[in-house]
């Protein structure tokens, strides 16, 4: 069975995002560039929530489109892979490979890991994380942790959730990677 994998930003104090509109996402190292593009590289489907895929369309199709920028092999990646985005309220989005689904997502979600096929990513945002963390269908969570304390703002977890640590990298940006699995033998 096909795993699904998160992989997301979140302030040193669990946030993962701000109550103020700023960009706070620190600036990458080659290292974690290649980090990530070996973890995109795992998949061959992304998963969005319908809130934030418009931004994620614009921002990695314009990457894309500029390739003596440091983000072109991850956006091309991300382009020309797969997306399904999942909503009740649309039935079509814009953004190149994608599509909407519409059935209810534990349903939809289990039917896609059984599927043959490389792995699942999911990139958010914060309600469709907590979702698919809710229901259990996250099996690898990859927190790229920034070093920045915002003292509130958005959170994915909203019970407790058992997981199992697999690694942790630091790298010269600041930004530390921790890789965990869910660990279905805790109780």
């Amino acid at each position: 069975m096909r795993k699904l994998k998160l992989q997301m930003g979140v302030s040193v104090d669990g946030f993962v995002s701000r109550p103020e509109s700023e960009s706070w996402i620190s600036e990458w190292d080659e290292q974690l560039w290649r980090f990530t593009a070996d973890l995109i590289e795992t998949s061959d489907t992304i998963l969005l929530g319908r809130g934030m895929t418009p931004e994620f369309m614009t921002y990695w199709e314009e990457a894309a489109n500029k390739p003596e920028d440091q983000e072109f092999r991850i956006a091309k990646l991300l382009v020309d892979m797969p997306k399904i985005v999942f909503s009740q309220t649309i039935n079509e989005v814009a953004g190149l490979n994608s599509r909407v689904e519409n059935g209810p997502l534990v349903e939809a979600v289990t039917q896609l890991k059984q599927q043959p096929g490389k792995d699942l990513i999911v990139y958010g945002g914060i309600g469709f994380v907590s979702s698919l963390i809710e229901n259990g269908l996250i099996d690898e969570f990859h927190f790229f942790v920034h070093p920045f304390a915002f003292g509130g703002g958005g959170r994915i977890f909203k019970s407790l959730v058992p997981l199992k640590h697999e690694a942790s990298t630091a790298y010269e940006c600041g930004i530390v990677v921790n890789s965990y699995i869910l660990d279905n033998n805790q109780t």
